[in-house]
């Protein structure tokens, strides 16, 4: 790639650049708050590279939840990456070897990147796709590299809660997403869900480290039934509307 394309691509990500500074080094800071070497943030960053998802596997590492929890916690957490790769599929198609790369570094922001820009005449799709995401996970390393070097200085007192920054950027995210779709079915359901999870742990029925995890199986099963029998309503509306019209025309020819 040549220097123009790659300036190119630096100009796209540059908004990345700030988030991924920002929520990175956060995490850096939590990490060794809980007690884990500050190499730790460069490991997790290079081979798990999945933001929120580091977040929430420092959170149960330092619960001292089952492998099992964790997996099944990370595979809901990060199964809306199916859809994503799904609607890469034809854009991907000429990217030769870096396809693996680019399925790995996947993340929400490379996601939105890949799929608001054009690939410039002269690039080759495989190239320019992975200087992005080369890019973005790049300045997620720094950021959380930034912020477990810190935390080696900073005395815990000074960095306690900062693991908030996740529960604050879900926030912001929410309050976007209902801005945007004017839905606010998911987030009651969230709520409610995770209330009752929080419930059943106060009375004894649930393990504390079972909390996040009946709470994201829980509402995944509502979700379910509210979307599916709405989905049948519009489907047998539709079907209805579909053959009243076809009986009209019918008629009208006769």
């Amino acid at each position: 790639m040549n220097r123009y394309l790659f300036r190119q691509a630096v100009k796209i990500t540059s908004p990345v650049f700030f988030g991924y500074i920002a929520i990175g080094i956060p995490f850096g800071l939590m990490l060794v708050d809980k007690g884990y070497p500050w190499w730790m943030s460069l490991v997790m960053s290079a081979t798990m590279y999945a933001g929120a998802g580091q977040y929430i596997a420092v959170g149960l590492f330092a619960s001292g939840a089952t492998l099992y929890t964790i997996a099944i916690t990370e595979l809901f957490v990060n199964i809306r990456h199916i859809v994503y790769g799904l609607s890469l599929i034809t854009p991907f198609k000429n990217v030769g070897k870096w396809k693996p790369y680019l399925i790995f570094a996947l993340t929400d922001e490379t996601y939105a990147i890949m799929t608001g820009v054009t690939v410039p005449k002269e690039a080759e799709p495989g190239k320019f796709y992975g200087a992005i995401a080369l890019l973005d996970q790049s300045y997620w390393i720094l950021g959380s590299l930034i912020g477990a070097v810190a935390g080696r200085f900073i005395p815990s007192k000074y960095i306690g809660g900062v693991d908030f920054a996740l529960c604050a950027l879900f926030t912001v995210l929410l309050i976007e997403q209902i801005k945007k779709s004017k839905d606010f079915v998911p987030p009651v359901i969230g709520i409610l869900t995770t209330a009752t999870a929080i419930v059943l742990n106060k009375v004894g029925i649930l393990p504390s480290q079972h909390i996040l995890i009946t709470a994201i199986a829980l509402g995944i099963a509502a979700i379910v039934l509210v979307r599916g029998s709405h989905f049948t309503k519009s489907e047998s509306s539709k079907k209805s509307t579909d053959s009243s019209g076809s009986t009209e025309k019918t008629e009208v020819k006769k």
